[in-house]
């Protein structure tokens, strides 16, 4: 059994790269169902662009507190809600 621990840290330039291709993806899927929705190539094109803006940087963000979280308090927090469900069916 591999007992080593992992402590992997997501860099600094991993963490754009990630969201670039998010938004790309998000981009799309947004202009498409802002167009089928709508009909109208302007206003998909103008939500498209301004959400990509405010979530790019909202997820950055999201991504780098996340990264802040030591696996090890991720651990309690999942014991601890489960706990918490136990108790309250008791």
């Amino acid at each position: 059994m591999n007992t080593e621990r992992h402590s992997f840290k997501e860099s600094w330039a991993r963490s754009p790269t990630k969201a670039l291709t998010y938004r790309v993806l998000i981009l799309i899927l947004d202009f498409a169902s802002i167009y089928l929705l709508s009909g109208r190539l302007e206003v998909a094109f103008g939500f498209a662009m301004i959400s990509n803006v405010y979530t790019s940087i909202a997820y950055y963000a999201h991504e780098r507190v996340w990264n802040r979280i030591e696996p090890s308090k991720m651990r309690c927090l999942i014991i601890l809600k489960g706990t918490n469900k136990k108790a309250a069916k008791g």
